[in-house]
């Protein structure tokens, strides 16, 4: 069922784009002068892929990834916070392409899903209970006929850790979680997908994180796993 379900997932059709897919708002701060510094500094000029393509680079590869770093305030998932932090949670570096992809005018949104890590870090499985991660963060971008998923969240150097390739860019195809490592093991499964999303669902995300890992909660509400305790 597996590859099946995946091919599935990634070909659910949705509504073309709306007005509020290029606008800058609190966490997708299009708006916010250093986001604008950032990407003026890294896409430079070319055609819109090839502008997408760089700054997509830019945030798999630049931009840590940390499964810890989870916040549940809107101002810490802001685009401009993970240029400061220089690292971030999948729905950070999510959120921070898409920003990138609206400053450049493209239609972008943020696409949720639950996922099974099936190489997990004993580490993250430990501390998590569980190879589920949820929510999951990816982007999707309208490419002028459909929606086009792609996800930046492993860097080069983690994936070589982890034997696996880092995922590259496409304009075309959905580019989402290796399926596989290169010795041919599972490694990502796309379990469920909550769809795409203009602005950042706070309220969703947060259940889905009490009802997945209520331990992971200190007594004030507060996320309080971090990457070094």
């Amino acid at each position: 069922m597996g590859l099946a379900y995946i091919v599935l997932f990634m070909s659910i059709p949705s509504l073309p784009p709306s007005p509020e897919d290029t606008q800058s708002d609190a966490v997708f701060n299009v708006a916010n002068p250093l986001v604008m510094r950032q990407v003026s500094s890294i896409v430079g000029l070319g055609s819109i892929q090839e502008r997408q393509e760089r700054w997509y680079l830019f945030v798999r590869d630049a931009i840590r990834y940390d499964p810890f770093a989870i916040h549940l305030d809107p101002e810490e998932n802001a685009a401009s916070r993970t240029i400061e932090n220089q690292r971030g949670h999948c729905v950070h570096k999510a959120i921070l392409l898409v920003t990138g992809f609206r400053l450049m005018g493209v239609p972008s949104r943020l696409g949720l899903a639950r996922v099974r890590n099936h190489l997990a870090v004993p580490t993250l499985e430990a501390r998590l209970g569980t190879d589920v991660l949820t929510p999951h963060g990816y982007a999707a971008f309208w490419n002028g006929a459909r929606w086009v998923k792609c996800t930046p969240v492993f860097n080069r150097s983690l994936c070589e850790k982890l034997g696996t390739v880092p995922l590259e860019w496409s304009a075309e195809v959905d580019i989402l979680f290796q399926q596989t490592d290169g010795s041919g093991q599972r490694f990502m499964e796309y379990i469920e997908d909550y769809g795409l999303y203009s602005s950042v669902p706070m309220d969703f995300i947060r259940a889905q994180l009490e009802a997945m890992y209520p331990h992971a909660f200190d007594a004030s509400g507060q996320w309080s796993l971090a990457e070094h305790d």
